[in-house]
């Protein structure tokens, strides 16, 4: 994180992306906090995600094959299905949702590795984007088949618009996304290319869900979540998974959870290990946004994360 830039203003920043605040207060706020509209115009591109730098491995590396997979799920998750908010359409916005009975993701493995573990990579509440991508291919080049997953793709998909992303995701049910990634783990499962072998990743909401996704699915033998939402105590019995848990020091809105987190997975006997980043922001993973990535711990984290799954689903 650059010392630039006011903590405040970061954690306002969290606070308009997790939906506390609107945009407009938002922008009057940091106004506010940076001294000035011109001072506020200029800490914007800083706080935000900037995909020109998301391409850590090229996706065109000659060492890696790149397709689209596709996996049936009927399950509708939108909280309110019968409608969804689209601009300039009549009505008012309103228009019919049209739900496709399948999610993509963003399949990503070495060119010799067509026999693999299978990661789900979960994304960001801005779905999925260049780094999400990024991140499937640094997965893919430690050996695994990586899919990341776009939870949007049932409604139209991720929009390029990061505010109404957001906005999408935050209409879906989360138990039942949860339910739709039981599926697809379900599905790896199945394949031989995989042989059970199935783990998942996530970052924020992804975090989040990885967590329920592990009370859901029987299926998944290995979990990473990166500053993600707790599971519930009821859930945390359900788990079988082994489960790493990446927290950020400077991230008090999450970290809240942690104790009656960590208490329900050691009365479920949950194999669990847990990490805090300390001096790190939320996101510290996310190297596209200058105002929050900590290089030192994203490297820490990384590291054990990828030692932990090919120790974790090694055939």
């Amino acid at each position: 994180m650059s010392n630039q830039i006011p903590k405040a203003a970061i954690d306002l920043y969290d606070a308009y992306t997790h939906g506390a605040i609107d945009r407009r207060d938002f922008i009057d706020r940091l106004t506010r906090i940076a001294g000035g509209a011109a001072a506020a115009t200029a800490l914007l591109p800083v706080l935000a995600n900037d995909y020109a730098r998301a391409a850590v491995i090229a996706e065109d590396d000659d060492r890696l094959v790149i397709t689209t997979s596709k996996f049936n799920v009927e399950t509708v998750d939108l909280i309110a299905p019968e409608e969804i908010i689209a601009d300039g359409a009549p009505n008012g916005g309103v228009v019919p949702t049209t739900h496709l009975p399948y999610v993509t993701a963003y399949h990503a493995r070495l060119k010799n590795h067509s026999v693999a573990p299978a990661i789900i990579v979960i994304h960001e509440n801005r779905g999925l984007n260049p780094h999400i991508k990024d991140v499937a291919r640094r997965i893919a080049l430690e050996g695994f088949h990586a899919f990341a997953v776009d939870m949007l793709s049932p409604y139209g998909g991720t929009p390029e618009d990061e505010d109404k992303a957001r906005e999408m995701i935050g209409k879906l049910d989360a138990d039942k996304t949860a339910a739709k990634l039981a599926e697809i783990a379900l599905s790896l499962a199945l394949l031989k290319t995989h042989q059970r072998m199935v783990g998942a990743i996530g970052f924020c909401w992804g975090g989040g869900m990885v967590n329920k996704l592990a009370a859901a699915s029987d299926a998944l033998v290995a979990g990473v979540s990166y500053y993600g939402r707790q599971a519930s105590s009821d859930e945390a019995a359900k788990i079988k998974a082994k489960l790493m848990l990446h927290y950020a020091g400077e991230d008090e809105r999450i970290n809240a959870g942690i104790n009656d987190y960590e208490a329900a997975l050691k009365a479920a006997g949950v194999d669990y290990r847990l990490f805090m980043y300390d001096g790190a922001q939320h996101a510290f993973n996310n190297d596209t946004n200058e105002a929050r990535y900590d290089k030192t711990a994203a490297d820490l984290a990384w590291g054990r994360s990828m030692a932990f799954f090919k120790d974790a689903l090694k055939f």
